[in-house]
């Protein structure tokens, strides 16, 4: 497996890809990201998966936050897409939900969730931060299993 997320240090920018369809919340969700202290944030912003694929010929994101306003199909259909996609399918995706109660089916590639009546500058850049750690130690841990997995053989056979 040919999977590598480097660290991201404070001192480098982080780049975020941010998907949505409504411009109002968009905007919001954009100053809330502005107000983000101690790291430098780029950001794009994509409406669509024709909007996302433009945007990632020329960006190369280091995290993903949709807005689940966009609707469930095509909600589903733009995680499966960065899911596929070689240069995001290590990209941690963060969805930002309207209500706990809806249920989500793009579970799958996404990797947490913030509510918006709870969005903020804080629980932004934790949700970044604790996405980050967990996608780095994922793709460690498939890694270690990946040069160990003749060990583990081994170890069934004899047991």
């Amino acid at each position: 497996m040919e999977t590598s997320v480097e660290p991201i240090r404070a001192t480098e920018p982080l780049n975020v890809l941010l998907i949505g369809n409504n411009p109002i919340d968009m905007s919001k969700t954009l100053e809330q990201i502005k107000q983000v202290r101690g790291r430098k944030i780029i950001t794009e912003i994509a409406f669509d998966l024709r909007s996302i694929v433009e945007r990632l010929m020329n960006f190369s994101p280091n995290f993903i936050l949709i807005d689940d306003n966009i609707g469930r199909a095509e909600l589903n259909q733009a995680v499966e897409t960065l899911a596929r996609t070689r240069k995001t399918k290590d990209i941690p995706i963060t969805v930002i939900k309207n209500s706990n109660y809806q249920e989500s089916s793009a579970s799958s590639g996404v990797l947490d969730y913030i509510l918006k009546q709870n969005f903020s500058p804080e629980s932004l850049y934790n949700a970044i931060r604790n996405s980050l750690k967990f996608r780095r130690t994922q793709l460690y841990l498939y890694k270690a299993y990946a040069r160990r997995k003749g060990q583990l053989r081994r170890l069934a056979f004899l047991a």
